[in-house]
């Protein structure tokens, strides 16, 4: 699946309207940024290339009318399409008099909102798709290694967000390489000169957090002997990311918010705050939702570290770039080993290829090492793991019921202990009455 060229920003601040925009413009195969305030919107319009701006109009603090107003001056060749469930004649009229090209009253059927988007947005040029086609052809990107779809559409977004600080999310199974595709947003672009900083949010203790991220000030708690700065001041100027932010307390997820909204950071025992100008890249392997749902984790942190997703592809889906994967590691491992430079067999390849890697590209990488420090010149099915090789289930032909496995097990500690059911009984945790029942059963 090709993604189309357009960046679309949608605003709105009621959730549901947001995320039911979203999904119908996925659907279409648009890239998405979300805002669920002008606020926001300002912020993703002066650091992104938009090509339609979807905006509602009642919304609180700044109106969506004062946003088309901004977007007509500052950015006049963005068309603008506005959704409302308050239509008015006179909100109609501005919205008008502002450049806006469609106006859809809520509710709204999918049918009328891609014809409300078509008849806004203007048709590909010629430039755009030479370039998709460049980037499909090349078989790494950085550090990212593969040709399959599932990873073009991940270099397709780092391509739009890698020169602008819109927050990006990163979800993906472990071992899939978000930390990889991370870097490569922030040294891909023009801020990869700055700093870029890589925190475990799940490696921290979590009384430390938040100090390691914000930093403190000298007395701040017992052992603050100095002032020091956190990693978000380490960061300044280009990017922070923040690996299983999941893991962090809800204490912690309201200072993040506070850094997100007002671009500044307050050292714990500090009274003033610091400007900060940070790109946030966030990523975890855990449903973030599920999360929100038990209130463990802020929806409203939520959506603002969402204002882009980027999803991995687990190994399992994009077989076609394990060849590839390996060649690399072979060509790594070659060199950290002094010159033992290895190949590997068709046979052994195909079993590579058969395999699911629940580990994903880390227990890919694994196997490699571990094979090149095996083999002497050509790496075989006989130096794989023997897990990776096909296997016989010895059970699967005889599954009985756990009663069955209980009793016979039983019978097994009787018989070792001399039929001393008290023996038995403390083996196996139990009482007396429960071992003759079971044998009864």
């Amino acid at each position: 699946m090709e993604l189309r060229k357009e960046n679309i920003l949608i605003v709105d601040d009621d959730v549901n309207i947001l995320e039911l925009l979203q999904r119908h413009l996925k659907s279409w195969n648009y890239h998405i940024f979300k805002a669920i305030s002008v606020k926001e919107a300002v912020t993703i319009l002066r650091d992104t290339k938009i090509d339609l701006l979807i905006t509602d109009l009642k919304m609180p603090e700044i109106d969506g009318s004062e946003l088309i107003k901004f977007a007509s001056e500052h950015y006049p060749n963005v068309p603008k399409l506005v959704v409302t469930g308050f239509p008015s004649v006179q909100d109609s009229l501005v919205a008008i008099k502002s450049g806006v090209v469609d106006y859809l009253n809520k509710p709204f059927t999918k049918t009328e909102l891609e014809a409300a988007i078509k008849k806004s947005i203007s048709q590909h040029d010629k430039s755009a798709q030479s370039q998709r086609d460049h980037l499909k052809k090349r078989e790494s990107y950085g550090e990212i290694i593969g040709t399959s779809d599932k990873i073009y559409e991940v270099i397709q977004i780092i391509e739009r967000v890698k020169d602008n600080r819109a927050t990006v999310f990163i979800k993906g199974e472990s071992g899939t390489g978000k930390e990889l595709v991370a870097r490569e947003i922030h040294y891909q672009g023009k801020f990869s000169r700055a700093p870029f900083i890589a925190v475990n949010c799940g490696a921290i203790p979590e009384n430390l957090l938040e100090a390691e991220l914000f930093g403190y000030v000298k007395g701040a708690f017992t052992g603050a002997d100095t002032n020091r700065e956190g990693f978000f001041q380490a960061a300044n100027g280009g990017t922070i990311f923040l690996d299983e932010i999941g893991n962090a307390s809800l204490a912690v997820q309201s200072r993040l918010l506070r850094v997100l909204q007002e671009k500044e950071v307050t050292k714990v025992g500090a009274t003033k705050a610091e400007k900060i100008e940070v790109r946030v890249v966030s990523a975890t392997n855990s449903d973030l939702r599920a999360l929100i749902t038990k209130q463990r984790f802020r929806e409203d942190l939520f959506y603002r570290l969402t204002v882009v997703e980027i999803g991995i592809a687990p190994l399992r889906e994009r077989k076609d770039d394990i060849e590839i994967l390996v060649d690399k590691f072979l060509f790594k491992y070659g060199i950290e080993y002094k010159d033992r430079f290895v190949k590997i067999d068709q046979e052994a390849l195909s079993v590579l290829k058969r395999y699911d890697w629940p580990g994903n590209i880390r227990e890919l990488e694994n196997v490699i090492q571990s094979a090149v420090i095996m083999s002497d010149k050509t790496i075989s099915v006989a130096h794989l793991p023997a897990h990776l090789k096909f296997n016989i289930s010895e059970h699967s032909a005889s599954l009985e019921p756990l009663k069955v496995v209980e009793k016979r097990y039983i019978e097994k500690v009787l018989r070792a202990t001399g039929n001393n059911k008290t023996k038995a009984a403390e083996i196996l945790q139990i009482d007396r009455k429960t071992i003759r029942q079971k044998l009864h059963d």
